[in-house]
């Protein structure tokens, strides 16, 4: 057996800055801004998110980050919205979630906004993030899954110098109801990878 984890005293962050974006944990008052995105967001969200149909109401959102925030206090996940650093604007989400705290193996998951996409934010969220997992928590796999289909979530991925493992075929049902195939890309201490300046 390894040594024991005290999870809540494991290293966190108040915010990670990149050239044009800022990723720090949810707030509370992040309620408005994440509501409003995922409103404008829902048909481009749907076929990828089983959550997209959720947070019908704003007291749902506020209930939601709270609830990530509670798992940020323990370890269980690290979900932190995406911001412009120019202007504060919410540009998306993105979580970094323990798969395994003594093997040191985390999963990152990113969404953006609609009006967001093409512009380079989640490249540079997802670098933020992935620096962070292989520096401070020392992780020896961080890994990204994503549906087939879902091109623009694997080019983040590819981007980053993150390792292509395979495609998990017919691994679950998604959203929209059709059988899913799922992509694995992942990064190990050992690759070359694009580090965040």
């Amino acid at each position: 057996m390894g040594e024991e984890l005290f999870l809540s005293l494991m290293p966190d962050f108040e915010a990670l800055e990149g050239q044009r974006v800022l990723v720090r944990p949810y707030r509370e008052e992040d309620a408005p801004a994440l509501f409003e995105a995922i409103e404008e967001s829902r048909a481009h969200l749907r076929p990828w998110m089983p959550w997209a149909n959720e947070h019908q109401r704003l007291e749902e959102t506020r209930d939601w980050i709270n609830r990530q925030r509670a798992a940020w206090l323990l370890r269980e996940m690290y979900s932190c919205t995406v911001l412009e650093r120019a202007n504060g604007h919410l540009v998306g989400g993105i979580g970094l979630k323990p798969h395994d705290w003594q093997a040191r193996v985390f999963e990152i998951g990113y969404w953006l906004r609609a009006t967001a996409t093409g512009q380079g934010y989640m490249t540079e969220a997802t670098q933020l993030v992935t620096s962070f997992a292989l520096t401070r928590l020392q992780a020896n796999r961080v890994f990204i899954r994503c549906d087939e289909r879902n091109e623009r979530s694997a080019a983040v991925a590819r981007r980053l110098g993150f390792v292509f493992e395979g495609c998990l075929r017919n691994e679950s049902v998604a959203p929209d109801g059709q059988l899913r195939n799922t992509l694995v890309f992942s990064l190990t201490p050992a690759d070359r990878w694009q580090a965040a300046h």
